[in-house]
């Protein structure tokens, strides 16, 4: 549900940006959203389509990369990728002592315009 001010943040940061440069159009929109950032992307896609008419996003494209989580074991060293359920041991010793970074960015990474 959160993803429709989410959506409606991308818009205005990529119109603000549009009007910046003096475009006509946007083309392409990337943006990089963390496995654990707990975002879906069809739902942004779908409040992006409404939102975006008679802007100049309106046809552009979404372009959705995911940036991972890794947990690394205070005990042995090893480090997993991880998405939701996190892990609640290592998978190689057991240990309970994991640290997760990553996987909580959610940014514009560029948009592409005429």
């Amino acid at each position: 549900m959160h993803e429709l001010p989410v959506t409606q943040g991308i818009l205005q940061v990529a119109v603000e940006t549009a009007r910046q440069h003096n475009a006509d159009h946007i083309t392409d929109i990337h943006l990089v959203i963390g496995v654990l950032a707990g975002l879906v992307d069809d739902s942004i896609q779908f409040y992006f389509d409404i939102l975006s008419q008679d802007t100049l996003a309106a046809g552009a494209t979404l372009h959705f990369r995911r940036e991972p989580a890794i947990a690394v074991c205070g005990q042995c060293g090893r480090q997993t990728e991880v998405t939701p359920p996190l892990l609640t041991a290592c998978p190689a010793c057991a240990s309970p002592r994991l640290t997760v970074t990553g996987g909580r960015a959610f940014y514009v990474d560029s948009i592409d315009i005429d």
